[in-house]
């Protein structure tokens, strides 16, 4: 049994974190700087976002290093540090998951590379299977305890992505896709659709994250929840909500309350859900609201 599967089988429910990025733009990154650089240049902030939730009870650190592959780095020109960016992002995690008092799980965060493979693009798949090999890598060495790939639309792109993974860490892998255009990924894939093809590439926990919000993600899991295999954990990590733009203030906000992400929690434990966390617009105070409600 690997080590994500033992921890999830502990407890009745594992409260993951929630965003990462909303929480940086609160501190002060500009829309056009790379989340990954602050894990260098701002460290101390990086630690502070993984130690709030921590406090808020969430049992899952997620890294920083969401854009961490070396295609997105280089819209900063910083794809020779893939390395360094990557492993510093793991460390700090590491090191709030080591003194939280209780066992804390870290996830190495890869995202999709931000290109559409060969035959639909012009992306070669063995690129890409490279780039997750590199940041897989450095993730493992950072201290990772198991890999997450997250808002992903096309399953040729996971399955490079395991492939990647797999030339450079036997950790385990969990996976979740994004279907936010009409219960479907912008790549059209089906909810079971997912759910059987991440089984068939041997990932067993798997699920959904990002999207517009509580319902369709109830919608989206209720699916995988009645169709999937006994020895599948499904994960929902939901968006707090629709974001809003604000004229006065001139930013983006999300209009998923506390109270109503920790009724989407309740809502996401009744379907049999092992692991629930939140995405984009979320908060440490989300998590905690969340974790009140599951007790």
């Amino acid at each position: 049994m690997d080590k994500l599967v033992a921890f999830l089988e502990q407890y009745p429910v594992v409260v993951g974190d929630g965003a990462m990025g909303t929480m940086l733009h609160a501190a002060g990154l500009t829309t056009g700087g790379a989340p990954e650089e602050w894990n260098v240049s701002r460290p101390d902030v990086i630690r502070g976002i993984y130690q709030a939730y921590v406090d808020a009870g969430a049992q899952v650190i997620t890294t920083n290093t969401f854009g961490g592959n070396r295609f997105r780095l280089a819209l900063h020109n910083a794809q020779d540090r893939v390395r360094e960016l990557n492993v510093a992002g793991v460390r700090l995690a590491r090191a709030v998951a080591d003194t939280a008092g209780r066992e804390v799980l870290v996830a190495g965060d890869l995202g999709p590379t931000g290109e559409i493979l060969f035959p639909l693009g012009t992306r070669q798949p063995e690129e890409a299977r490279d780039a997750f090999a590199e940041q897989a890598a450095a993730l493992a060495e950072g201290g990772a305890d198991f890999f997450l790939i997250e808002t992903m639309s096309a399953l040729e792109e996971v399955e490079v992505a395991i492939q990647g993974i797999r030339a450079a860490s036997e950790l385990p892998i969990a996976a979740t896709l994004t279907f936010d255009t009409h219960f479907r990924t912008m790549m059209g894939v089906k909810p079971v659709q997912a759910l059987r093809a991440l089984y068939g590439l041997g990932v067993r926990v798997i699920g959904a994250n990002c999207g517009n919000g509580p319902g369709e993600i109830e919608r989206v899991i209720g699916e995988m929840a009645a169709a999937k295999p006994d020895d599948v954990y499904l994960i929902a990590q939901s968006n707090a909500g629709l974001p809003k733009y604000d004229t006065a203030t001139k930013h983006i906000h999300y209009d998923g309350t506390p109270e109503v992400m920790a009724e989407y929690a309740l809502k996401m434990k009744a379907l049999g859900i092992h692991y629930i966390g939140a995405c984009c617009g979320s908060t440490p105070a989300h998590i905690a609201a969340m974790v009140a409600a599951l007790g």
